[in-house]
């Protein structure tokens, strides 16, 4: 520990250090670098068995403000370097950055930590891939208090910068040789310049780089300044996005500074991006450009920039109205807010089965040649977002254009449609996720277009929420893509949990579909394949322990006359006998219910389901879409039922 913050520097590290990996013990082996008579620590394909993977655990820190973690390192061959953040009141691991290029170099990462009040672990996990001369190399870490964005160029690593390469222009270190005496002494001892003294083309530029933010960044990027140019030489200031996307954000409005001159501008960072210093130069009389002292505060420069925005007011489950959307009016009955009362045969929203959701083109309100366009509000350009939806189309006629998908500007002009109706599912729950991206103010509207009596599709859309990037829940299983590390017990029951897609074989028992969308996929038990009182257990892959209060959510499915025993157990090594958590015995719907479930492990531990086969056939259980989060949960009782699909559609009420 300095008074700059938390250190950690392993080329200093005399000895070597085990780690724990798939229940070995593996080992991060130190050897010297010749060239430098230092130290590395590296893990080798040749220490490790299939799907083995080496980790190194960091001291707890308890840090209030940002830091950034910088790492040297280097991939040999096949394998990949992650870097994690352990939470002390959090059962899971959260990955913050990784790599899996190779490189016959060293290379440099940095890796922003928000700020919190939560104590936390940083874990860098190391995986080469099987095979001779796979390996993964660390040769520094730093800890160090503020922004990767932040910099006084002091440091040999440049924190992270790098120099796009041109042969007769580019970013030099200043402040340490004679050549440079034209420029003005500056507050430190180093600073970053381009000078145009070897320029030869036209407009050569020279770009200077920050590291890619892994973290939302809103707030005031500050840096000094220094110039002497010719006119029609350009200095500017952009931001770059993952996809490629510049933005301009500043350029001086003057040619010469007589001093170094402190610049201040906005910047708005929901997602990832960089900071590009560029300088093009006309002729070798240009002139030059320097700058020192990159800062980064959370605080908005100016007043009167835009407030932070919350995506989400275009979500809307249309429990209490359209929220902020809003229809033509012209077109004011095209879509109706209703509800159904759900049974085995009938389906009700996506929510809740209960509530509300959206209905176009009811026999009641369509005509021929209508379109019906539903509107959503406003959201900020030059954001990524990921929009997604449920819709369900009933009756069983194929029908183009029942719902396609638009983003238009704010002068109602449509950019592009996003996405349109193609498959001839019905009377599923179907869910939908687009990710765009547009550099000016948009919205999202829904089109549904009705031709004729015959052409005119009967759709139904529910739960739309919008956030920013991909927002995909790192701990939840809706077994779409495999069990998700899920384990069968081998030993202590008598049957499997099996994966399936649509509805069980046995009548009147299980399921029409999963969960999810109703046509995709879940775990069940086959009553025809077990004797009355068989179980089957289901393990989850060991979870880290938490210092606080824990919450499981599943949905499950007990239909059937002869239903048996679903149950939650947590288990772990301390205690001989597993402990029950939650507990359903019989028949309780025809429909998916919601369970949540509060509890406490502060130890490694796994959470089992276990399913008991009843008397007869008719007793499958079936469970899906798994998820944990940090508790408690907000409603420890089951919710209202709902059914996951349905064969007719009938009974509609306003």
């Amino acid at each position: 520990h300095s008074a700059s913050g938390v250190f950690l520097l392993i080329r200093d590290l005399q000895t070597c250090s085990h780690v724990a990996a798939g229940g070995k013990e593996l080992t991060l082996t130190l050897k010297d670098e010749p060239a430098r008579q230092r130290h590395l620590i590296t893990v080798d394909s040749i220490y490790l068995e299939d799907q083995e993977q080496a980790i190194l655990v960091s001291p707890v820190l308890d840090q209030r403000d940002w830091s950034c973690v910088r790492l040297v390192y280097q991939i040999t061959g096949r394998g990949s370097l992650q870097l994690h953040s352990r939470p002390d009141s959090d059962n899971f691991d959260y990955r913050l950055w990784t790599a899996n290029k190779s490189s016959d170099s060293w290379l440099i990462a940095s890796v922003d930590l928000p700020n919190t009040t939560i104590p936390y672990q940083i874990l860098l996990e190391g995986r080469p891939e099987q095979g001779s001369e796979n390996s993964v190399a660390i040769f520094e870490i730093h800890i160090v208090p503020g922004y990767c964005i932040e910099c006084n160029f002091e440091e040999h690593h440049l924190c992270g910068y790098s120099n796009s390469w041109n042969p007769n222009v580019n970013w030099y270190v200043g402040g340490s040789v004679a050549r440079e005496s034209n420029l003005l002494e500056n507050h430190t001892s180093h600073y970053m310049y381009a000078d145009s003294v070897y320029a030869k083309q036209f407009q050569e530029v020279a770009k200077l780089t920050s590291p890619m933010t892994t973290a939302p960044m809103e707030g005031c990027l500050s840096f000094y300044y220094l110039q002497d140019q010719e006119r029609g030489n350009i200095f500017s200031v952009f931001t770059r996005d993952q996809l490629g996307h510049y933005e301009e954000i500043w350029r001086p409005e003057v040619y010469t500074t007589a001093d170094w001159t402190l610049v201040s501008v906005d910047i708005k960072a929901p997602h990832p991006l960089e900071v590009v210093f560029e300088v093009a130069f006309n002729s070798a009389r240009g002139g030059y450009v320097a700058i020192d002292d990159i800062s980064f505060s959370p605080v908005f420069c100016h007043t009167d920039t835009e407030p932070t925005f919350d995506p989400a007011i275009a979500n809307c489950d249309f429990e209490n109205g359209l929220c902020l959307y809003y229809q033509e009016r012209a077109e004011s009955k095209a879509w109706s807010v209703i509800s159904v009362k759900p049974n085995a045969y009938r389906i009700g929203d996506h929510t809740t089965g209960t509530g509300s959701f959206l209905l176009a083109n009811t026999r009641f309100t369509s005509r021929p040649g209508y379109v019906g366009r539903l509107h959503g509000p406003f959201l900020f350009g030059n954001h990524k977002y990921c929009l997604r939806f449920y819709y369900m189309l009933h009756g069983f006629r194929k029908v183009d254009n029942a719902l396609v998908v638009y983003i238009y500007d704010e002068n109602n002009v449509a950019q592009e449609k996003v996405w349109s109706l193609t498959d001839t599912s019905h009377a599923v729950w179907t869910e939908v996720e687009i990710t765009y991206m547009k550099p000016m103010l948009t919205k999202i509207v829904f089109v549904s277009i009705c031709k004729n009596f015959w052409e005119c599709g009967l759709i139904a859309i529910d739960d739309i929420t919008v956030s920013l990037g991909d927002s995909s829940l790192p701990f939840q299983c809706n077994f779409e893509n495999g069990v998700c590390g899920y384990i069968q017990d081998k030993k202590g029951d008598q049957a499997d949990w099996l994966r399936v897609q649509g509805h069980t074989p046995t009548s009147f028992t299980g399921p029409r579909g999963d969960h999810t969308t109703g046509a995709g996929y879940f775990m069940y038990i086959e009553a025809s394949l077990m004797r009355p009182g068989d179980r089957a257990r289901l393990l989850t892959s060991d979870l880290r322990g938490s210092s606080s209060l824990q919450c499981l959510i599943f949905f499950y499915h007990m239909y059937g006359s002869g239903t048996g025993i679903l149950s939650v157990f947590l288990r772990h090594g301390s205690k001989e006998k597993d402990t029950l958590l939650w507990r359903r015995r019989g028949e309780q719907s025809v429909s998916w219910m919601r369970a949540m479930v509060d509890y406490y492990c502060d130890v490694q531990h796994q959470i089992i389901f276990e399913a008991i086969r009843g008397p007869s056939l008719r007793s499958d259980i079936a469970i899906d879409d798994i998820l944990f989060k940090r508790g408690p949960c907000e409603d420890s009782s089951d919710i209202t039922p709902y059914s996951g699909s349905s064969e007719y559609f009938n009974e509609i009420e306003n």
